[in-house]
């Protein structure tokens, strides 16, 4: 038997779009709060609001990962998800610290590329799960960052579909995309870290309960200011790799995927009389 060539090892039922959709709707609220929360709120005044989402956010990652698994995370695709995880966690101490060097965002962007959006959104998570044990980086900004990697890595898989842009042009696509989406993930990690700034820097701190235009002045110069050659690095790096080995990796990715027929079924003969 043979995988179609556009074979991907996790289908997305509707379980599994309906978990993911869950996730991504608290996860911006997650992230979104201090802009949100009205002054009379006690969320706004509150420290302890990033450890309750952090939390839930614990519990519905779990919740989606059990979902997609269930509508089709076999053994052959948790044994691709085992060896990319690893060598995601592997990657990320390599530039750990220097500059926002992130070697593994070029990894989880091309195999979120191949492998499609239920497989990527559960290797980004697991990969930063991993690469946080191994770091040592466990702590209540942790289930943000697997979800950011979650859903950087699934839009990978969203992009246009392999048939429709090969060669040349898929590469720049995905060079393009891992570009704007490394800032993408540096805005969402800000906006988790940012409340943590209350009262200590009165330009750029969150303030509880301020105006929404206001707020978005002080997070915006907090971005420019603590993170922007950080996050620029990241999304350099992440180009550089992908027009460099990109094309070789894909057509790798793409062969481990059609030998090991992901989407093959069992056919029995029946038995001779």
């Amino acid at each position: 038997m043979r995988a179609s060539r556009g074979a991907r090892p996790v289908r997305l039922g509707p379980r599994a779009v309906v978990a993911l959709v869950l996730v991504g709707a608290v996860g911006l609220m997650a992230f979104c709060w201090p802009l949100l929360a009205g002054r009379d709120s006690g969320l706004s005044h509150g420290q302890a609001a990033p450890w309750l989402f952090a939390a839930l956010l614990v519990l519905l990652v779990g919740v989606a990962v059990a979902a997609v698994a269930d509508d089709g995370l076999d053994s052959k695709s948790v044994a691709m998800l085992g060896v990319l995880a690893a060598v995601g966690a592997a990657l990320r101490p390599l530039g750990a610290g220097t500059a926002g060097l992130e070697p593994m965002f070029f990894l989880m962007l091309l195999s979120g590329r191949v492998l499609g959006p239920g497989f990527a959104f559960v290797l980004g998570g697991v990969t930063m799960f991993a690469s946080a044990l191994l770091t040592g980086g466990v702590g209540p900004w942790m289930p943000f960052q697997m979800l950011s990697m979650g859903w950087f890595t699934m839009g990978a898989g969203l992009l246009p579909a392999p048939e429709r842009l090969r060669g040349r042009g898929e590469v720049l696509m995905l060079a393009a995309y891992g570009f704007v989406a490394s800032f993408g993930y540096g805005t969402l990690m800000n906006l988790q870290g940012w409340t943590l700034l209350q009262g200590q820097a009165s330009g750029i701190s969150y303030d509880p309960g301020g105006p929404l235009h206001e707020n978005l002045v002080r997070f915006v110069t907090y971005c420019l200011v603590t993170s922007l050659g950080w996050d620029l690095g990241r999304a350099v790096l992440t180009v550089v790799l992908v027009l460099a080995v990109g094309p070789s990796l894909l057509r790798a990715l793409r062969r481990a995927t059609r030998r090991a027929a992901f989407d093959a079924r069992p056919a029995f003969d029946a038995p001779e009389k």
